[in-house]
């Protein structure tokens, strides 16, 4: 296995004696015999998930399919966590639930499900929401954390309590075709030194609003599920850097953004000055999933334009454009003046027009939000188009298709 100088997950678990064991395998080699041929798993790696606890957050779309694979694996103790109730809504894209679920909770249908896959993992249910009062003591009881939350406030709460508990945490989240993944080790950076604070209420919608192609969730969460028995088994690279990817599924691509843990940042930079759980509805100005479809409106040109606000923005010549869409998205068309730009050049973009308004370009608005939020936390002013190109294209604003220019 590959060596690493950081913590790995072993150094943040809780201590043997305080944790049950999970029951006896059955038959390890033939359930298991295709993995622990690798020789990056073997039997003590497989003794290894044996042996781990992983929890769930979330038992809907991504939770579904992470928590599928994982028991799969042979991870020894899965947790779910989740307050909610099955929705017929639910579905088609969250496959730990059956249409004979429908009004059960979903911790115990999921479990229900995960038991019939695997009888060797242990599932512990945790019918109940997320807060600051229940967080510490349900992510002390295991090593790693898988979150599927599908709201800010929770996001961010999950965020601080694993920097503060130094749990590692494999992060997803979904919208339309798209989704984002992001491993954060303690020590190797967090979510907060990626997004600093939270895009305003109204300016991100959720599944709810925008819907979900369901096959994304199953990219997405069997992605998670991979990450975290890397984790598991310390299958990671030796670098300084953490990765976030960002999946688009109508052009079948990934777009790496590699990054650095922010030494300024509030809870795990070198002057931290978030040492306890904050109140995070104040934090991300909404409500906690009782209320989060109610979130409070604010103006969207503090964050996001429209089609004509952005008409106004480009007929400025020291707006700067850029596409963050893939080289092919792009080639089969774009807003005129617009450049080409990858995650990775964000950082340059940043130093070069630091003075400078910049609009920020993707297909449904959700790469470009993330790409907007990342150059404000640079010192940039910058704006994301609401809807991408397929709003601008449904409002008639003008598109050119070309070779995309060098930048």
């Amino acid at each position: 296995m590959i060596e690493s100088k950081f913590p790995s997950v072993e150094e943040t678990r809780t201590a043997p004696n305080d944790r049950p064991s999970p029951s006896e395998p059955s038959n390890m080699m033939a359930r298991y015999q295709r993995q622990i041929l690798l020789p990056e798993v073997g039997v003590d790696g497989q003794e290894r998930l044996f042996a781990s606890r992983v929890l769930i957050v979330g038992a809907g779309a991504l939770g579904s399919a992470a928590a599928t694979y994982l028991s799969a694996a042979g991870v020894g103790t899965l947790g779910l966590v989740d307050g909610d109730t099955v929705d017929p809504s639910n579905l088609h894209r969250q496959i730990l639930h059956d249409t004979q679920d429908i009004g059960a909770p979903k911790t115990r249908s999921g479990a229900k499900r995960l038991k019939a896959l695997n009888p060797d993992v242990r599932i512990e249910e945790h019918q109940e929401f997320l807060s600051t009062d229940n967080i510490i003591r349900l992510f002390s009881a295991y090593d790693l954390i898988v979150n599927g939350s599908d709201n800010f406030p929770t996001r961010y709460l999950v965020n601080d309590a694993s920097v503060l508990l130094r749990k590692p945490l494999v992060d997803a989240a979904i919208l339309k075709f798209e989704g984002q993944l992001a491993v954060f080790r303690p020590g190797m950076g967090c979510y907060r030194c990626l997004f600093p604070s939270p895009p305003p209420p109204g300016t991100v919608p959720d599944c709810a609003e925008a819907g979900i192609l369901g096959a994304v969730a199953g990219v997405l969460g069997s992605m998670q599920a991979v990450e975290a028995l890397k984790l598991l088994l310390g299958i990671f690279p030796c670098t300084a850097q953490g990765t976030f990817l960002l999946y688009d599924a109508r052009s079948s691509s990934w777009q790496r953004m590699a990054f650095q843990p922010n030494p300024d940042c509030v809870i795990c930079g070198d002057h931290a000055t978030i040492t306890e759980l904050i109140d995070y509805e104040d934090f991300c100005g909404s409500r906690l999933p009782s209320a989060i479809n109610q979130p409070t409106a604010i103006p969207a040109s503090e964050f996001a334009v429209n089609a004509d606000q952005a008409l106004d923005l480009l007929a400025d010549p020291t707006v700067i454009a850029i596409d963050v869409r893939s080289v092919d998205e792009f080639r089969c068309g774009h807003i005129p003046g617009t450049q080409l730009c990858s995650m990775e050049d964000l950082p340059d973009i940043a130093r070069t027009a630091a003075n400078r308004r910049i609009l920020v370009i993707c297909a449904s608005g959700v790469r470009s939000a993330y790409a907007a939020e990342t150059l404000r936390s640079l010192g940039c002013h910058a704006w994301t188009l609401q809807e991408g190109t397929n709003g601008w294209n449904y409002a008639g604003g003008p598109w050119v298709s070309s070779e995309p220019p060098a930048i």
